[in-house]
């Protein structure tokens, strides 16, 4: 059937009718009194849903350009950065800082391991000439399932003085709690394309005072995402330059949405989401990337060691219009991600396991029970 399709990948992400409907609307001037109302509801919405009372700023461009423009306001050619690599984004951000000429040092574990927070506490404490200028951490690492400890981590950056924390949570907001002011995170850079629930074209960055006080001395050079320019407009609720008006307004009512359900019900919500999802696939004996204590909020790594993964990914696309994620890089091939992020239900998550047994049983998977993956999540749904 047409039309049909399940979107079940750590983003895009589904998308609320009522928010496809706002940006069916026609465009007005980016410049009027009735924009500039529109962007003042935003920015205090934005505001509440990163726990900050600083201004989060918005830029036209995915969750990359959000990084970028966290990276390069902050910082000077040459100075030293540690970057958390453990997956695809992680190690995106090393090398974008290698592109912008930063001494880059990866601190690695291996991917669907996270990150180690006593490596960042010697490397922190060893520096006694404070030559460490940045930590880079992604928070919510979708390329394998894994959350890292970005509390501890951040423990770590604040007691060694110096050093600014620059944060990708581009599939951690909006799932997970991240108390941005509480924990004294300099630069938080995320993707509309998420835990949003709008489609890609938006990227948000919430930067602290100390970071700002180093944008003063930052030397890499920028133009369209100098984050000075847009500081500014934020303040007037305008844009220093134009805005995807449309996705604005998508924007606004995806965020009245999320203040209507509330942080603590989302976050449940996500919660229990991921749950259901790992309970079910171990119960039909697939064995997980990420450990319990590590797992993402936005999606569920899936090693499959008696069926192809991507057949999996294929068989449920062209049979049921389910669509899940693949491996990247050297997971390519090895494993298929089911997205649990944004705007999705218990319902879709009981259809996407549902039909995966289906699937499984076509493809010669023997060692499950029928029944065992939706019985397991379904208790998950009723003990919540």
């Amino acid at each position: 059937m047409e039309n049909k399709n399940l979107l079940m990948i750590p983003g895009p992400t589904p998308v609320p009718e009522k928010v496809l409907l706002a940006q069916a609307q026609h465009p007005i001037g980016h410049r009027s009194p009735e924009f500039s109302e529109i962007i003042g509801e935003i920015n205090e919405n934005l505001k509440w849903l990163h726990q900050t009372q600083q201004d989060v700023l918005t830029v036209t461009a995915s969750g990359t350009g959000a990084m970028e423009a966290g990276i390069i306001n902050f910082l000077s050619p040459g100075d030293r950065v540690l970057v958390g690599c453990n997956g695809k984004f992680a190690e995106r951000w090393a090398d974008m800082s290698d592109a912008f000429g930063l001494q880059t040092e990866r601190i690695n574990a291996a991917w669907g391991e996270p990150l180690d927070p006593k490596v960042f506490r010697e490397k922190l404490e060893a520096d006694t000439n404070k030559e460490i200028k940045a930590v880079i951490i992604t928070h919510s690492e979708t390329s394998t399932g894994i959350l890292n400890d970005l509390e501890t981590i951040n423990r770590h950056v604040k007691n060694h003085g110096e050093a600014l924390i620059i944060v990708d949570a581009v599939t951690s907001l909006g799932a997970v709690n991240l108390p941005i002011d509480d924990w004294g995170l300099d630069v938080v850079a995320s993707g509309s394309q998420k835990g949003y629930m709008i489609p890609p074209g938006l990227g948000f960055i919430a930067v602290s005072e100390k970071a700002w006080q180093a944008y003063e001395t930052a030397k890499l050079p920028k133009f369209y995402f100098d984050l000075g320019a847009y500081r500014n407009s934020t303040a007037k609720n305008s844009t220093p330059y134009t805005p995807p008006i449309n996705l604005m307004y998508g924007l606004k009512v995806a965020l009245n949405m999320m203040r209507e359900e509330g942080l603590e019900n989302i976050f449940a919500r996500h919660e229990r989401n991921t749950k259901a999802t790992r309970e079910a696939v171990q119960a039909l004996g697939l064995p997980l990337l990420a450990g319990n204590d590590a797992a993402s909020r936005a999606v569920t790594a899936v090693a499959p060691t008696t069926v192809e993964a991507e057949k999996v990914r294929s068989v449920m696309k062209k049979q049921f219009d389910i669509s899940l994620a693949g491996g990247q890089n050297q997971l390519k091939g090895k494993i298929f991600r089911i997205g649990h992020l944004g705007f999705v239900s218990e319902r879709d998550v009981l259809t996407v396991i549902s039909a995966l047994e289906e699937v499984l049983r076509e493809l010669g998977h023997e060692t499950m029970t029928p029944g065992a993956g939706v019985a397991a999540a379904t208790r998950v749904f009723a003990e919540s």
